[in-house]
This record gives structure tokens, sequence and C-alpha cells, in this order.
């Protein structure tokens, strides 16, 4: 489902850090899922967590283009639309500025 899979996100949360130019490049081995992301407000960003009844569960850490860094949760909703991967993720992020919520909608690219 998500081997070789390039995303980026086509919906960000008002406090969301990611946005259309962040690029997340998906690997998957059985459950285990994992990627690396970069571009718009991220220098460099890596999740990694477990595909478990249609939904995807993961932890992240990325450090944005101002040097700030940040790690959180997710928790994706995972569904199709024209033959495209979607996910709907709920997040939990720490920062500097300490801990958000919010929602993002990814989409395969």
């Amino acid at each position: 489902m998500f081997q070789n899979i390039r995303m980026n996100v086509i919906r960000t949360a008002p406090n969301g850090i990611v946005n259309s130019d962040t690029i997340f490049d998906f690997t998957q081995d059985k459950e285990l899922v994992s990627a690396k992301y970069s571009g718009g407000k991220i220098r460099k960003g890596y999740l990694v967590g477990n595909v478990k009844n249609n939904r995807l569960y993961f932890s992240y850490c990325q450090v944005r283009t101002n040097a700030m860094i940040d790690h959180g949760t997710s928790v994706c909703e995972i569904s199709y639309q024209d033959d495209k991967l979607i996910l709907i993720e709920k997040f939990e992020m720490s920062s500097e500025r300490g801990k958000e919520i919010g929602v993002n909608i990814y989409k395969e690219m």
C-alpha cells in the first residue's frame, strides 16, 4: 500500500507546519511504514509507524527551516480517491511553543 508512494499535504491545519511543498517518500515492509520528507517549512523529517485495521499510526520528528525541532504522534484514516491514496491525519505535536493538535490531509502524487 505505501511501498514507493510519494505524497504531499493537500490541506494543512491552521497550526500545521507541513504543506503542499512538503514531499513525503514512503516505504513499507509488512505492517511497518516509514517515510522521509522535506520541503516548504521542513528542512528534514522522518516518520515511522504501523498499519493496522485500515489506519496508519506513526511517530515523527522534524527540523524546520528556521531550526525549530518538532516531534509527535499521528493517527491516519486510510482511504482512496480516484485511485490515489488519501490520509486524514490527526496529529499531536510537541515543539518549542508547546503541545498542539490538528488535522492534515495527504494525497498520493
